[in-house]
């Protein structure tokens, strides 16, 4: 653009130069010509003028018709007309439409008589400056280019491990000690952070191994010997005297021996439920249908009301071991426990996951908690603790289906004694137990385990206040069991679980 404005300036120059000699002797003819032809092969306006603004010399009708386009015309002139030499407009950037207008003044100092204008259209020379600016977009684009196509597969290859790591420890975090990092791929050092995390996990793998091995091998060796006790102290029973305090010693040394086996039951029913980390998607209709008819029956036995609101329909992942065993120890408690004249069960969607209801202690997810003073690991005294962990519970893929669309909540809630916001604080301990009940058979495991199942799908247990007792004292107890939803897509749950508490 500098370039096409210096050239205008010289073309102006040798144009007034030629102006002053023609004017100053009256030979204006060839000048003229001059001027015509120079419009014609450049296609530039280009005049002589006087100081009133009048054509001289030079095509009059294209230049006037290409002044009236140009409101920067007069000043330019004027500052010719006056003896200096006019300053562009620099109003050049390709995006503009303005002409470049240059004036040259005739005659020098007082005797400026006129002064030769050009009017140039800079249309082609903003084209071109566009074209050349793109010619050097593009060209400053290859080198962006292919760095991109460099770096694009290298840090590929970089971030894949650590992609895979993270993937790793997310499946850790759920449960799953089997994960291993791949330590063949990626830079030396990844590779070494991954052999470095696999022998991490392996010796916690190991170390999570001995300890449910011990807990189970030493609950298991302790049965024969506690058998061969209890058989004992049961034999002295017909050489007891009907009076004396042999009778109430006997007792006391039965119930005792009956604790520690539910205690050993208990200690092996966790450390197997420990091993099963994978959950399953279950229709809840289903999992009530074999349960209701028995636990009415349960109910009515006890004295009390059961109450069941389920919309039908819902579909939930259902915690290792099976969803109806761990409703089975919810209705155990309300029925053994809480002395209670109703006990409601009820279920609902709650979209985007569920907080902590008012009032309420989770006990979601602990490995070591979450054993309320509910805890005998019994349904209603029919049902001791089994040997749970029999069957596969597979499909891991859903354990990463998200809470963020929806959970189920399932509440079991009673009108009884309850506990309070310090007990129910208490409450997520292995084989804590509310004094009130010491001298109810239980070993306080019961809610550890089913908390730790439920957290292994995902999901929550929560201890909330629990429905208004009759007599307006305060609330009874609720355990509020919280699930992610099934996708419709997932297939069911095989056949059902042993139960595991």
């Amino acid at each position: 653009m500098q370039e096409t404005y210096v050239d205008r300036l010289n073309d102006v120059g040798r144009f007034a130069s030629l102006a002053e000699t023609a004017l100053s002797t009256g030979r204006t003819e060839a000048l003229h010509q001059e001027l015509a032809r120079y419009h014609e092969l450049y296609g530039i306006p280009v005049a002589a003028i006087d100081t009133s603004g009048t054509v001289l010399l030079g095509p009059a009708g294209a230049y006037r018709e290409a002044a009236r386009a140009e409101p920067a015309l007069p000043r330019i002139v004027t500052a010719a007309l006056a003896g200096a030499r006019s300053e562009p407009s620099w109003e050049w950037a390709p995006w503009d439409d303005s002409a470049l207008v240059v004036a040259e003044p005739v005659g020098r100092d007082s005797e400026v008589v006129g002064a030769v204008v050009t009017i140039s259209d800079l249309s082609k020379t903003r084209y071109r400056i566009l074209v050349r600016w793109a010619q050097l977009a593009g060209l400053g684009l290859l080198p962006l280019i292919a760095l991109v196509a460099v770096a694009w597969p290298v840090s590929a290859w970089v971030l894949r491990p650590v992609r895979e790591l993270d993937a790793a420890s997310s499946r850790i975090s759920q449960g799953d000690l089997t994960i291993r990092a791949d330590a063949e791929a990626g830079p030396v050092e990844l590779r070494r952070l991954a052999e470095s995390f696999n022998t991490m996990m392996d010796a916690v793998e190991n170390a999570v191994q001995r300890q449910r091995a011990f807990v189970s091998d030493a609950s298991h060796q302790l049965r024969n010997p506690l058998t061969s006790l209890r058989l004992a102290v049961e034999s002295l029973e017909p050489h007891l005297r009907a009076a004396g305090d042999g009778r109430q010693l006997y007792d006391v040394a039965v119930d005792e021996l009956k604790a520690m086996q539910r205690m050993l039951n208990s200690l092996q029913a966790s450390a197997r439920m420990e091993s099963i980390r994978t959950a399953s998607p279950v229709d809840l209709d289903a999992v009530l249908a074999t349960r209701v008819d028995r636990w009415r029956a349960l109910t009515a036995t006890a004295g009390q009301t059961l109450a069941v609101d389920v919309p039908p329909g819902l579909r939930l992942l259902e915690p290792p071991g099976g969803l109806g065993s761990i409703l089975d120890e919810l209705i155990s408690n309300a029925l053994r426990l809480s002395d209670a004249q109703v006990v409601e069960v009820t279920a609902r969607v709650v979209p985007g996951g569920a907080g902590p209801g008012h009032g309420s202690t989770s006990a979601a997810g602990q490995g070591d908690a979450s054993a309320a003073e509910y805890g005998d690991v019994s349904a209603a005294g029919h049902r001791d603790v089994s040997a749970a962990g029999h069957r596969d519970v597979s499909a891991a893929g859903h354990r990463d289906v998200s809470a963020a669309a929806g959970v189920v909540t399932i509440a079991v809630r009673d009108d009884g004694q309850g506990l309070d916001a310090s007990e129910r604080a208490q409450a997520p301990r292995r084989f804590w137990r509310s004094p009130r009940h010491q001298n109810v058979p239980g070993t306080g495991l019961g809610l550890a385990i089913c908390a730790d199942l439920v957290g292994a799908a995902g999901g929550e247990l929560r201890l909330e206040e629990g429905l208004p007792r009759p007599d307006g004292s305060g609330y009874g107890f609720a355990a509020v069991v919280a699930l992610p939803i099934a996708p419709r897509g997932a297939s069911p749950s095989g056949a059902p679980a042993p139960s595991p508490v």
